[in-house]
């Protein structure tokens, strides 16, 4: 009996997380395996309720489950920031999901900006560090409010953070047995401190993985190599700040925020997975917002709690519909919410 949390969260969150669990409904008969759903508030709305985001004993109570499916952090009515590092950041930090993991796929019948490419050009993987660097938040300010205001903002990284998530990505080149081939991402001509110990400690793996192909590339070459070859890329392992911008790139050349799933991984406690797109409170309750990169999440969900079968007919089952939607914008996609919800539960 698989038992998962959910989060709504604010938004159009609740509107996606419904129909990824209508699909794992569908899927759970048909594969004939049992769960139990534990919803939870965390979110905008509470804490304009009571002033409370969420405590270290419910971030403690969700170490029980199975697994996170999570619909959206970020609340108009609330300041940029609050949300995002006192929900958001605070579940990845304290739960240690280490490896934020991003798909990057083209399905057939999805629309590309990008000139001449397909389906065969874009299926690759981006394992994001997800608990260092810039985003610990250690720094601060001094005289802030006057003409001499300094602030700082470190860039963490431990040599324990970053081979835990270079390991991962090597392990992971080699079970996906594609082209076998791992990119470092990082900036080591500038950034000389924290990313020389990327670019060490990635190269001294290495030495254990001989059938692995290595490569690197600077970030402002990823970005441009990502718009005109794509289809190079196998697997990218990548800083946390650098993996944040990158994968939405990715979600661009795959068809946009509407289809792009996402994985918070701790492979040795419990794992959160959401939409990556956001909250999009302007379509909040308008039955419009696209289900599908909630959908891709939670077949994301079953992969790694061990239903690979299962996880392999959702994401059949989003092939196959998305070549009868017109769209994968809010409000252009032929469908209502519920709509696609719907089509890829018949398509399974």
């Amino acid at each position: 009996m698989l038992k998962i949390a959910v989060i709504g969260g604010d938004g159009t969150g609740p509107e996606v997380v419904a129909e990824g669990l209508k699909v794992l409904q569908a899927i759970s008969k048909k594969e004939k395996f049992g769960y139990k759903l534990t919803h939870f508030d965390f979110g905008g709305e509470r804490y304009k309720r009571t002033g409370e985001i969420i405590s270290d004993q419910e971030v403690a109570g969700l170490k029980k489950f199975d697994a996170i499916f999570l619909g959206a952090v970020g609340h108009p009515d609330v300041a940029p920031g609050i949300l995002e590092k006192g929900l958001l950041l605070k579940m990845r930090f304290d739960l240690d999901q280490y490896i934020n993991l991003r798909p990057v796929k083209l399905y057939p019948g999805v629309e590309c900006p990008l000139k001449d490419k397909g389906p065969e050009d874009i299926d690759f993987i981006i394992v994001r560090e997800n608990t260092e660097d810039l985003y610990v938040g250690s720094g601060g300010f001094a005289h802030k409010g006057t003409d001499m205001e300094v602030a700082t903002q470190l860039m963490i990284a431990t040599r324990q953070g970053v081979e835990r998530c270079v390991r991962y990505a090597f392990d992971l080149t080699r079970k996906r047995n594609r082209k076998k081939l791992l990119t470092l991402v990082a900036k080591t001509n500038v950034l000389t401190y924290a990313h020389d110990l990327w670019w060490r400690v990635f190269n001294e793996v290495a030495a254990e993985y001989p059938d692995i192909k290595t490569d690197y590339n600077h970030v402002d070459a990823c970005c441009m190599w990502m718009v005109k070859n794509p289809n190079f890329y196998d697997v990218i392992v990548t800083t946390n700040m650098f993996g944040d911008i990158i994968t939405d790139l990715g979600a661009m050349i795959q068809g946009g925020m509407g289809i792009a799933a996402g994985g918070n991984i701790n492979p040795k406690g419990v794992s959160m997975f959401e939409p990556i797109g956001g909250s999009a409170p302007k379509y909040t309750g308008k039955n419009v917002i696209n289900p599908m990169a909630a959908i891709g999440a939670m077949a994301m969900l079953l992969r790694e709690v061990g239903k690979a079968k299962a996880a392999n007919r959702v994401e059949r089952a989003i092939a196959a519909s998305v070549l009868k939607m017109k769209s994968q914008a809010a409000g252009k996609m032929g469908y209502s919410t519920t709509g696609v919800g719907d089509l890829v539960c018949e398509a399974l």
